[in-house]
């Protein structure tokens, strides 16, 4: 093993693919020259040149919709945002190309083209560049969602994202790339939709992913200084979801918590919260808790910020609730 930041994590994938297929190429803003705006293309227009790791114009629009047309002709692009922010002016290729291209060509063409950026709150970037989309990704048919929350899953997923025959988003955050984290020295690839229990427990089950897994871990910790021991759930993949971990789970513990950055409204976290009580009501001592981004812009002011966004504070009330503990 070796221990590597998530942007390693990142390159590391997408020089192996690329080493691996002539068919993969990096396409983005500031991808080459600059080796990536978070320096996660470092060295890679060294290796594989300008034809196969290219800057685009800012234009999401424009260079997404190149991809697609590059993956349906035998090519495997992955494709850099800056920020999924910066996605929203290319929706329509990544919703209505990507995404409907192998059902509306009667499976004629598939788009094996991978879309990968950060996603979320940042600091003190303003509204405008802190927003969530993966709810939006994972309602369209077609797509398939990757949020990893260390490097080893970030490696591994990522490599499994690239070879897949789907068009996948890949969420990464600018907040982890510092992150360090093992990884094994050779080759490996872990599957999409796989979830992972990170830690075990009996009394409830919080489920996350990205960069809300450490509040999760945290609060996990603080819950078992009062005896409140929590099974923690990573989703690695909100589409498709591995609902029979998460169902298996919450019928051993029989409460469950979800902590999950996106606004409340039509959430990743209200899907899962709706198949529990689907698949295991009878199971359930007490309602399922969502622990969400409140539903409001997120704003420039630290202060502003701390109380929108999920915390420990909120995720240990929430299991304090569903658990009936009012320590």
């Amino acid at each position: 093993m070796k221990e590597i930041q998530f942007r390693d994590a990142i390159r590391d994938a997408m020089t192996e693919e690329m080493r691996r297929d002539k068919n993969v190429f990096l396409m983005g803003e500031e991808v080459a020259e600059y080796n990536g705006a978070y320096k996660a293309s470092q060295g890679m227009l060294d290796e594989f040149g300008p034809n196969r790791v290219f800057d685009t114009p800012i234009s999401e629009l424009g260079f997404s919709g190149l991809g697609v047309g590059a993956a349906m002709n035998g090519l495997r692009p992955i494709i850099e945002f800056m920020t999924f922010n910066f996605s929203l002016v290319a929706m329509d290729q990544l919703v209505n190309s990507a995404a409907k291209m192998l059902a509306m060509s009667g499976g004629q063409y598939s788009v094996p083209i991978v879309f990968r950026g950060p996603t979320g709150n940042a600091g003190q970037l303003g509204a405008t560049h802190s927003s969530n989309f993966e709810n939006w990704f994972a309602n369209t048919p077609g797509l398939k969602v990757v949020i990893p929350s260390n490097p080893y899953d970030a490696k591994g997923l990522l490599k499994a994202s690239i070879r897949d025959n789907n068009p996948v988003i890949f969420m990464e955050s600018e907040v982890m790339y510092s992150d360090k984290g093992e990884v094994p020295e050779g080759e490996y690839l872990l599957p999409l939709g796989i979830a992972e229990i990170k830690r075990k427990g009996d009394d409830v089950t919080i489920v996350s992913f990205g960069k809300m897994m450490k509040v999760a871990y945290e609060a996990a910790d603080e819950l078992a200084k009062d005896n409140i021991h929590a099974e923690v759930i990573d989703l690695r993949t909100v589409k498709p979801i591995d609902y029979p971990t998460i169902i298996a789970s919450v019928k051993k513990t029989n409460r469950c918590v979800i902590v999950e950055e996106a606004n409340p409204v039509a959430a990743i976290s209200a899907d899962i919260a709706y198949n529990i009580q689907k698949q295991a009501f009878d199971y359930l001592d007490a309602p399922v808790i969502r622990v969400n981004s409140m539903d409001i812009p997120l704003s420039y002011s630290p202060t502003y910020i701390e109380v929108t966004l999920p915390n420990v504070k909120r995720t240990i009330d929430a299991v304090k609730s569903v658990t009936y503990n009012k320590k």
